[in-house]
């Protein structure tokens, strides 16, 4: 079994672990304010998702930008910083930037990192820390982390489950077989709407770094301008969360697989994908516990 696929197993505890740091942890957005969220590559996806899930639960404005876009001179009341390594140079010299400007939280897995200097304030959730090249349970672990600091200031959006309910999803997403219409499928299109677009964003990602995958990812009322074409037979269209009217019989209508779970915490079906993009590259001889092209983190000369 690779590293990776151990790693994925353990996000159901690494979730609820993450819920109870975040019940005292000061320094979490507060509502009210106006925050911004960075990160690169999966962090930046996470940052989405946060930003949406925030501003759906009405706690404040929040955007989510790459760390290499982030606009520097906007006014904000506090900047969240997504880094896994603690080393990734964009994140790093974003913070340099703000320094003395702005708040600023980072949520990283390595205390021993350049970070821990970086940012006023540190959660390290380094239980989640992984091995593999490839980012599953620190990812999903950082945005439990902030999903439980909007439980712990007001009610969500509605709609949107508890990080204890989404662990219980989990539970069931980690074991679950996988249908062979999907492992054996030649694309895969993932969609979602507000917060779990950038799950999409995530699953898409995810597919192409572990296994090599032709994968794409749009907001959920976007696949039929444009997107929708190039779903067939032996091409799947994955939906994160509620699947909007109509949109299944789009997909069956022009032969293609449709997979959706409807119930299941969205986050919790990422796990799903995760899988996946493992199965996938093994079937290829890939090692998903380090993929083609890829490093831990991106360190600029």
């Amino acid at each position: 079994m690779s590293r990776t696929s151990v790693e994925i197993a353990t996000q159901p505890t690494c979730w609820r672990r993450a819920a109870e740091y975040a019940t005292d942890f000061e320094g979490l957005p507060l509502p009210g304010e106006r925050v911004a969220v960075t990160g690169c590559g999966t962090s930046w996806f996470m940052a989405m998702a946060y930003a949406a899930l925030r501003e759906a639960a009405g706690q404040g404005e929040t955007d989510a930008f790459a760390s290499s876009e982030f606009p520097v001179g906007r006014s904000y009341d506090r900047v969240v910083a997504i880094t896994r390594s603690g080393t990734t140079s964009e994140v790093l010299a974003l913070l340099a930037e703000v320094r003395g400007k702005v708040p600023t939280l980072a949520l990283t897995g390595d205390p021993k990192t350049p970070v821990m200097d970086a940012a006023d304030t540190i959660a390290v959730l380094d239980w989640a820390d992984e091995e593999s090249v490839v980012q599953t349970r620190f990812a999903t672990t950082a945005l439990a982390f902030l999903r439980a600091g909007l439980e712990r200031t007001g009610p969500l959006a509605p709609g949107v489950k508890t990080v204890t309910a989404a662990a219980v999803d989990a539970e069931l997403a980690v074991t679950e077989p996988l249908p062979e219409s999907v492992t054996s499928a030649e694309q895969w299109t993932f969609l979602g709407r507000g917060w779990t677009y950038g799950l999409a964003q995530e699953a898409g990602l995810k597919m192409r770094e572990a296994a090599g995958a032709w994968t794409e990812s749009y907001p959920a009322m976007e696949y039929r301008h444009g997107p929708i074409s190039i779903t067939g037979p032996g091409r799947v269209t994955w939906v994160f969360g509620p699947l909007p009217e109509g949109l299944a019989g789009d997909v069956t209508n022009v032969g293609g697989t449709l997979v959706t779970h409807a119930g299941a915490d969205p986050m919790a079906d990422l796990i799903r994908a995760q899988r996946l993009a493992v199965v996938l590259a093994e079937s290829k001889g890939y090692d998903p516990d380090h993929p083609r092209n890829l490093s831990r983190s991106v360190i600029l000369a």
